[in-house]
């Protein structure tokens, strides 16, 4: 019953995180060090960090219990982040700050990670820069076939900034799920949008005058090419001369 409670409260706990995220730039998920591993609320935060699209940051508490015990506040660090990639691969390299809210080891260290994360979070790149990052990486590995057509990504643009959001113009629908973890992955470590989500969406471009249901000039309506066909012949029966075209007026200068 008392492990049943103490579930009870972790879980309003999450909910009113989740709530806080909706308005947040940024997330601080707070681990017990003792712990070792990710417990089941703090996965849940972390994948509404994910679909909310903020930037993380994670704060390894309590760590006066394990540093010079056992191993290092790095170590330590490096292995909270080890786990988080390898539940979220798109929060590769999140900022981890180990640290003591006991003895007030290292907490000084938050807030500046904490705005960094925001900055980076919120940035605006030029369309010219993302061009020339595209350039590189599409030189570096071109996108495989897709239906025995090759894939061309045209260019790229910014579409929003908070969370950080991509339209790539391709002339296909979709690029493979492998070429898109390589993008992002390549974008991460260009513009250093680590401990976030890049999101990159694809919009076709194709050419309007591809459209087969697109209504000819000159069709079967009113004025179309057959209607002055048969007016023409109409004329011809009736006088045995052709229509004359009309004359268009030129205006004079005065």
């Amino acid at each position: 019953a008392k492990r049943d409670h103490v579930d009870d409260i972790e879980d309003l706990a999450v909910r009113d995180a989740m709530r806080a995220m909706k308005v947040a730039d940024v997330a601080v998920l707070v681990l017990d060090a003792e712990a070792r591993v990710l417990q089941r609320q703090e996965l849940a935060i972390a994948d509404a960090v994910v679909r909310e699209g903020r930037s993380l940051v994670v704060v390894a508490n309590k760590m006066d219990l394990l540093v010079d015990r056992e191993y290092s506040r790095e170590e330590y660090a490096a292995g909270v982040r080890q786990q988080v990639e390898g539940r979220f691969p798109m929060l590769r390299s999140t900022p981890v700050v180990a640290m003591s809210s006991l003895t007030g080891e290292s907490v000084e260290e938050l807030m500046p990670v904490v705005f960094n994360a925001r900055d980076r979070w919120a940035q605006v790149i030029s369309t010219a820069l993302l061009n020339r990052w595209l350039a590189d990486v599409v030189e570096g590995q071109s996108p495989p076939m897709v239906n025995g057509r090759q894939p061309r990504i045209k260019y790229i643009m910014q579409t929003k900034g908070r969370p950080p959001t991509f339209l790539l113009f391709c002339n296909v629908e979709a690029l493979p799920a492998s070429y898109m973890r390589y993008l992002n992955r390549n974008f991460q470590e260009a513009f250093g949008m680590f401990g976030m989500e890049v999101r990159l969406a694809i919009k076709t471009s194709t050419n309007p005058y591809h459209d087969k249901n697109q209504k000819k000039r000159g069709g079967m309506g009113i004025g179309g090419r057959d209607q002055r066909k048969a007016r023409m012949v109409a004329e011809l029966k009736s006088t045995g001369k052709p229509k004359k075209k009309g004359v268009r007026r030129r205006m004079q200068r005065r």
